[in-house]
């Protein structure tokens, strides 16, 4: 520990270094960094030493309030007054469970418990006079026990709970008076207790206290009488404090070796607009909270200038003296932030119009510039739970590793001295004006057992094993994987739709025009004049729309393209007799045109989507799937296009993401139908002919169980797969029938909703796929605990939810989900080919630099790879999604203004993927794969084809320019036309 010369060098080196409104640059700085590599997960270790606490408030907790000579305290007599339903007169009873506390302490691995000395129960009265030898006891006993266990003491001196005589009879701390009074309570402490002690914290949160006891009444004493009695009452705390620093740093520290500091807390404050006024009032709104009383102790003795050009005389003012006397005198700077008062305690008059944001590391920061950079100590962090819940709390345990995640980021990248961390709390208590409304403990606490039993939750598990680590080291899993993906991988990207063009734009303006070469080089339309009409067949070369996207295809450098046939369009009467042939013509040319540069075309014959059934209007309007016709007709569908297509298609995919939860079971039974019925089409008919391959698509996000560590969550996460993926999965590709799990569930729950497979059905169904394909974009958990009504699940008993850390847009960004997709899929249905059909990401249009998506298709490719090389996924093929934002909003590698079309980064980005085939090792020899086919476009122009050639007559400095069109169509050509 430092000595006493050593701390006022210091702290005066600190106060000189500190600029007001240095923290301004916070949010400039923040908006800078590289997104969305900034925001992802930061794997790494906190320093050595690093301080792992966990606290308490002795009115939260302690109980026996009037036990062994204790005096009431103002929260005593402000629980029993208005309309309030609970008092802490009991609390979790740590008064008398000293010893479960250690024992919680000691499992959790904690370097320091925080916890605070009741005023009253040392001073009953709240003066020297008054002291309770068994009060002071207590606390002596509670230190040699931590001493025992190895866990060093952060002790606070007033966490909110008066002595009750001190407000009856002085007003509390809107008293001048309490300063000496305060002083004279330290003065004990530290003498009684200071040997043990190396870290004090003399208020905590003098803004709650200021504010909300003395302004709104939210908290005790509850006074609400004069708006500017807070500012007088925190003139007084900070006295209050500094006369305990200065006895401290005089009297105490040479021979104890500790430090003092006062326990601040603060909302963290964005911008509504990105304008420089509103960068102010976001400083101002910190001021007002947090710099109200930082600034007197880390700066310069005296308020921050915006709260004193908005209150004025309001404001109390110190003397030069005064200034000097609280200036300098924290040792560290003690920060709280969480749910106490985060979106509770901060109404709008203090956000002066911008965005209250729980963001612990800008606040970090924040401090860090604003303050000069102190050690800064986080001496209470955390969420809550609702008070129903018991042992399993995700959220909380999320929130944990978020704020503790930001913590690490702050160290790590922004460079912020962060000395140590305290989750909040150890055990649940009486939760001030929430009463026992909310839990915040790692340790559920049953309040209706006479020992107050105490059980650790997850969070408790979560942060064991977080302090166990000292952080989140990297696992080689975590890591980027090199390598490569085979020879032949099937690079793609998907569309839902592609553009059709049902009238011919070549050769359809007849007009005739001059070509000024020799000035501006503008084309003039000669009135008057015009060509014959052309008598000739339609050519796909006609279609500019198919010369366009496949000319975008072919750049994006896949040799895969998915897209989806419309079959209401394309048989809109349903009678495949009659199909719409001048459609039909248009994707025959587009997968021709395909082929010819080298792309693979990958057909969906239905689309599901939400908004229209895709069914043709005599079986949308006659029940849709759930007409007994729909399958025979879909078959009928699917062999008029491996009829009319199959000579250019050789991968199919009958249903794409027909397992939607909108589904019901009735019309996925007759979809399944239908697919088989399809594949079977194909494979009697077609598949000697043609030599292509036949499947459905999934939609398969991944589903994490919450609590990897619980079993009670693994069986949840499974269930869910089970209902959204072997739905469909199991009848195909594994037992011809429904999952076993997804049947014991419903019965269990007496549904006789899922059909049944009769034999006949089971051997239709079972087995008719030739390769897995999935949809994949996101992830999410689940957990069995009940907390959030509205992410709750009640026919299949989970609960949703994300990891507070992930990266979102709007979906979660969890690249290694796919790869427990992945595996999940060889797991059930060993060694299938795998095809990912479909994976991207959704981000605003108007980013053509779109970051995001760079990022997303390398973490995901990645994964992919893993599971590939590492773990022996039969993996074939990857389709990027989508092609661009025209068809697919948001999703787009390509994107457009008006009628330009925009290269995005992503695109760039993906095709040097492709060119590499992954990710290759550095210094390693070029994989060697045989060439693939490239067709040359130009070769035939002059063999038996149709001809454009142009006749050229010069004179006064114009050409003009006549189009001969000259026909040569050979028979055996006449496949391309």
């Amino acid at each position: 520990m430092l000595g006493f010369v050593t701390i006022l060098t210091l702290v005066s080196l600190r106060a000189a270094a500190a600029k007001p409104n240095a923290g301004l640059k916070t949010w400039g700085r923040f908006s800078k960094l590289p997104y969305p590599g900034d925001k992802a997960f930061l794997y790494g270790t906190f320093p050595k030493n690093f301080i792992w606490a966990v606290g308490t408030a002795a009115y939260q907790v302690e109980g026996a309030f009037e036990k062994d000579g204790k005096g009431l305290s103002i929260w005593d007599t402000f629980t029993r007054g208005g309309n309030r339903m609970a008092t802490g007169d009991v609390g979790s009873d740590s008064y008398h469970n000293i010893h479960a506390d250690i024992r919680a302490l000691r499992q959790l691995g904690v370097s320091h418990y925080r916890f605070s000395l009741s005023w009253s129960r040392i001073f009953p009265n709240g003066t020297r006079g008054s002291l309770n030898e068994l009060g002071a006891s207590y606390y002596r006993t509670l230190l040699r026990k931590l001493k025992e266990i190895r866990v060093q003491p952060v002790v606070t001196l007033y966490h909110w709970d008066l002595p009750e005589l001190l407000q009856h009879r002085l007003g509390g701390w809107s008293n001048p008076d309490m300063v000496g009074i305060f002083r004279d309570y330290a003065d004990f402490c530290f003498r009684a207790f200071g040997e043990d002690v190396k870290l004090w914290i003399t208020v905590d949160n003098p803004f709650v206290v200021a504010q909300h006891g003395y302004g709104t009444g939210v908290v005790a004493p509850g006074i609400k009488t004069d708006p500017d009695l807070p500012f007088r009452v925190g003139h007084n705390l900070l006295k209050a404090h500094a006369a305990a620093w200065h006895l401290y740093n005089r009297h105490y520290r040479a021979r104890q070796q500790g430090q003092v500091s006062m326990a601040l807390a603060s909302h963290w404050i964005k911008p509504s607009r990105t304008r420089l006024e509103s960068l102010r009032e976001c400083q101002c709104s910190l001021d007002h909270v947090l710099g109200w009383f930082a600034r007197p102790l880390f700066v310069d003795g005296d308020y921050p200038s915006c709260m004193k050009e908005r209150l004025g005389a309001r404001l109390p003012s110190f003397t030069q003296e005064e200034k000097e006397h609280v200036r300098g005198t924290a040792d560290f700077f003690a920060l709280s932030h969480g749910a106490t008062l985060s979106f509770q305690l901060i109404n709008d008059s203090l956000k002066f119009g911008q965005l209250e944001d729980l963001d612990l590391r800008m606040l970090l920061y924040w401090v860090s510039a604003e303050y000069g950079k102190p050690p800064i100590f986080v001496v209470q962090s955390g969420w809550y739970v609702l008070g129903n819940t018991k042992t399993e709390d995700p959220k909380h345990m999320y929130y944990l590793k978020r704020f503790i995640a930001e913590t690490l980021k702050s160290i790590i990248i922004d460079g912020v001295n962060v000395i140590g961390y305290t989750a909040w709390s150890l055990i649940d208590g009486f939760e001030w004006h929430r009463e026992y409304g909310i839990r915040r403990g790692l340790y559920y606490v049953d309040f209706n057992t006479p020992d107050m039993k105490r059980e650790p939750k997850t969070s408790a598990t979560f942060y064991r094993n977080v302090i166990h680590k000292n952080g989140f080291p990297e696992l080689p899993e975590n890591r980027p994987a090199q390598g490569v993906f085979p020879c032949g991988f099937a690079w793609g990207v998907s569309a839902n739709s592609i553009q059709v063009e049902t009238a011919p734009t070549q050769f359809a303006d007849s007009s005739v025009y001059l070509w000024n070469i020799s000035n501006n080089g503008e084309l003039i339309k000669l009135e008057g004049f015009s060509d014959p009409p052309l008598r000739r067949a339609t050519h796909c070369a006609d279609y500019a729309t198919v010369r366009q996207q496949v000319d975008e295809i072919r750049q994006v450098g896949v040799n895969h393209f998915h897209f989806s046939l419309n079959w209401s369009a394309l048989v809109p009467t349903g009678n495949v007799a009659h199909p719409n042939t001048t459609l039909l013509r248009y994707y025959r040319c587009f997968t021709r045109q395909l082929l010819l540069a080298n792309v693979t075309p990958v057909v969906t014959l239905w689309h599901h989507t939400r908004q229209r059934s895709g069914l043709p209007v005599p079986l949308d309007a006659a029940n849709k799937w759930l007409n007994r016709k729909t399958p025979e007709a879909f078959a009928d569908y699917a062999r008029l296009c491996y009829r009319e297509l199959g000579a250019s298609v050789k991968m199919w995919i009958t249903l794409n993401e027909p397992n939607d939860e909108m589904v019901s079971y009735q019309e996925g039974h007759q979809m399944l139908q239908a697919h088989a019925l399809a594949w079977h089409v194909y494979d009697r008919e077609f598949r000697r002919s043609q030599g292509g391959k036949v499947s459905l698509a999934l939609h398969m996000d991944w589903v994490e169980p919450a609590f990897s560590f619980s079993r009670e969550d693994v069986e949840p996460a499974k269930r869910v797969l089970d209902f959204s993926v072997g739905w469909f999965a199991e009848p195909i590709f594994g037992s011809g029938d429904y999952p076993a799990g997804m049947r014991s569930w419903l019965r269990q729950l007496n549904s006789l909703e899922l059909p049944v497979f009769n034999e006949e059905d089971r051997r239709l169904v079972k087995g008719t796929y030739d390769f897995f394909a999935m949809s994949h974009f996101s992830s999410k958990l689940v957990t069995h605990a009940k907390e959030d009504s509205y992410t709750y699940t009640a026919m299949l008993e989970v609960q949703h939810m994300i990891d507070t850390t992930w990266i979102m847009s709007p979906r979660p960004v969890v690249p290694w989900g796919l790869r427990k997709a992945l595996n999940w899929v060889k797991e059930h249905y060993v060694d299938v080919p795998i095809y990912v059909m479909a994976n991207g990401v959704q981000e605003d249009p108007a980013r053509f630099k779109d970051s995001l998506r760079v990022y997303y298709l390398y973490n995901y490719i990645n994964e992919a790879l893993k599971a590939h090389t590492l773990d022996g996924v039969n993996l074939k093929g990857y389709f990027a999604y989508a092609l661009n934002d025209q068809r697919d909003p948001g999703f787009g590698l390509y994107g457009q203004v008006h009628e330009e079309v925009i290269v995005k980064a992503s695109l760039s980005n993906y095709r040097n993927i492709i060119q590499h085939n992954g990710f290759p090792i550095q210094g390693a020899a070029p994989q060697q794969c045989p060439a693939s086919f490239q067709p040359c476009l130009g070769c035939r122009v002059l063999d038996k084809r149709p001809v454009v050639g142009f006749l050229s007559l010069v004179g006064s400095g114009v050409l003009l320019t006549l189009g001969l069109i000259i026909y040569y169509t050979a028979k055996r050509h006449k496949d391309y036309y």
